[in-house]
Formats: C-alpha cells, sequence, structure tokens
C-alpha cells in the first residue's frame, strides 16, 4: 500500500474495542523530525477543563492504534488524562516509504514527536507529559525516556527488547555464528528486494498454526488472527513487517543509556510471559527510587494487550498521577 504524507484518515471508529461515552475522540496528525507524518487518536476526557496532564501510547510491536494503544489510550482518558494513541511510522494510518519499516531510530523519535505535539497543545500541561509502551514499543519508550528530558513519567507494559531479541534470539539462543547467518540472510534479501524494486514481507502471525507451535505464538494467534484483535491495517494481523527490518535492530542496541533515566519508570510484566525476563534484565539496569518492577500473577504476555480485568489500570493511574503532577 502505497501513501502519501497527506494522510486520509478513516473516520468512522473501526478499533477492535468499543468507544467510551465517557471521552471525546477525534483523529490529529503531527510530524517527527524526520518529515514523516504520523496519525493518532486524541482521547479527551469529557468536561475536561484547563491543562491536563497527557500521555502518549504505542505498541505493541506490529499492532496499529486501533487495538491495544487505543484501548490503553482511551481507558486513560476516561481516567482524567488527555491520550494519544498514534500509529508509528511506516506503518497504518501514518505516513513514511518504504512501508513496514522498522527503525530503533526512527520509532523512538516517534514517541518524542508524539511529546512534541502534546506540548504545543493549549489543553495540554507541557510539564505533565508521560509515554506508555508496550510489547516492543515499551523497549522504544524507555530508549525515548534516556533521550528525552521532556518525559516525566514512563510506563512500559508486556515489554519486548526489540535489539535484544533480533541480534541474539528468543530466550538469547542465538550465537555470533547463529547472528552471522541471520546477517548473509537478510543481506541477500537486500540485494532481491534491489533486484525486485519491492520489500519483501516477513508474514504476520503464522496461520493457520502448527500443532507443535510454541505457546506463545498460540497466544498471538488468538489476538491478532480472531475477532479479538484482528485489524485489517495490522501488520501482525496480515502480511508482517519487511523482513530487512530486523538488521538496524542486530546493529544498534536500544537500551544503551536507559541506566541514565532520571524519570519515574513503572514496568509491568506477566507472570506467565515468555517475555518476562526482558522487563527483569531492564529493570536491574535502572537506577533511582522511582523506578518499578510489577508482575501480574497468572498473566501471560498477550494478557496485558486487552484484558481488561488483568490490566493494572488502577496502578497506572496512581504511577501516572504521581508523577504527573
Amino acid at each position: 500500500m502505497t501513501m502519501n504524507e497527506n494522510l486520509i484518515l478513516t473516520q468512522q471508529w473501526d478499533k477492535v474495542f468499543p468507544q467510551s461515552d465517557q471521552v471525546n475522540h477525534s483523529k490529529v496528525t503531527f510530524r517527527n523530525r524526520y518529515g514523516i507524518t504520523l496519525a493518532a487518536d486524541l482521547y479527551v476526557p469529557k468536561n475536561a477543563a484547563g491543562k491536563l496532564p497527557a500521555i502518549a501510547v504505542c505498541g505493541p510491536f506490529g499492532a496499529v492504534k486501533e487495538q491495544s494503544s487505543g484501548l490503553y489510550a482511551q481507558t486513560m482518558a476516561e481516567r482524567g488524562f488527555l491520550t494519544l494513541a498514534f500509529d508509528p511510522s511506516y506503518t497504518g494510518e501514518s505516513g513514511g516509504e518504504p512501508r513496514y519499516v522498522a527503525s530503533p531510530d526512527i520509532n523512538t523519535e516517534d514517541f518524542c514527536a508524539a511529546v512534541d505535539y502534546l506540548s504545543t497543545r493549549d489543553d495540554v500541561d507541557a510539564a505533565r507529559i508521560g509515554i506508555i509502551g508496550i510489547c516492543g514499543w515499551g523497549g522504544m519508550a524507555l530508549n525515548a525516556a534516556a533521550i528525552d528530558t521532556r518525559i516525566k513519567a514512563t510506563a512500559a507494559a508486556t515489554m519486548y527488547d526489540m535489539s535484544r531479541v533480533n541480534a541474539n534470539g528468543y530466550f538469547d539462543a542465538m550465537d555470533t555464528d547463529a547472528r552471522y547467518e541471520l546477517r548473509k540472510q537478510l543481506n541477500a534479501q537486500r540485494t532481491e528486494d534491489a533486484k525486485n524494486g519491492t520489500y519483501a514481507l516477513a508474514g504476520g502471525v503464522i496461520d493457520p498454526l502448527p500443532d507443535d507451535a510454541p505457546w506463545f505464538l498460540k497466544d498471538y494467534h488468538a489476538y491478532y488472527k480472531t475477532t479479538r484483535g484482528y485489524h485489517p491495517r495490522s501488520l501482525n494481523s496480515n502480511d508482517g513487517w519487511n523482513k530487512t527490518s530486523a538488521l538496524s535492530f542486530i546493529n544498534m542496541p536500544i537500551l544503551s543509556y536507559s541506566d541514565e533515566i532520571r524519570s519515574a519508570v513503572l514496568l509491568i510484566h506477566g507472570e506467565k510471559a515468555h517475555s518476562r525476563y526482558f522487563s527483569e534484565d531492564a529493570f536491574k539496569k535502572l537506577k533511582g527510587d522511582n523506578k518499578e518492577l510489577l508482575i501480574i500473577p497468572g498473566a501471560s504476555h498477550v494478557d496485558l494487550y486487552d484484558r481488561m480485568n488483568i490490566i493494572p489500570f488502577d496502578k497506572l493511574e496512581t504511577f501516572f498521577k504521581e508523577y504527573l503532577k
């Protein structure tokens, strides 16, 4: 799909979750410093007055704002925050060519650009802006918090460190030889893409699932490939990222400076999540008494995408009210 930067945004409600009658919803756009126009859903509490604390939300990796990030944003707006759920560069309704590219730098910048936008709104208190990153965008959120001192509080839910998983594989199972072979494969794909003049896609969540699929892939399938979470613009629900997107993550660790984050951080992960080690290891690197790791008993990775009885919204509300005051 080709899109120019004069974005045409869907105006009807096309989310995978029901619309709240407690907030006003509208579509907005803003540009990042690479000149890419991003599309977002703005959620404002009804009857709000004065300058509000604000939260930008993005993720999961391969999702769109009509899925988990929009649910988080709308729910936090019900709790008194002005919120912004955005599509990352090259995905969803946002601009950027070629389509379906992921980048550790540009996607971190997307969060900072969201802060730019929120900082300029008359109904936002620019001194009270936070961010929420889900899954792969949890890692991006931490990376943004390390560079952007305007971000006063960061929550990462069911976080992935996309650099680590691309370079090392799941559970750090790849060694240097395996990583070299992966580089050879991805660079051969670059040659094929150059010859073909197109970018081959990696495929989204596998469908149908093989009988021996790992249980966490079954979790992904239950969200992205069923009416629970399927969306026609979601990469994971359909044909996935460009195959070569992994190259930059292999070469560029995103959490290099996370130990220098001085603002507040809340990491939330499920006890049963295959990805739990990402948050646990990231937390060990964080410094200061304003950092917290919350493990949700019995929860899987995908439970924190949309399970309203499992996502700790009370905790998120308390956290942001404490640090965005």
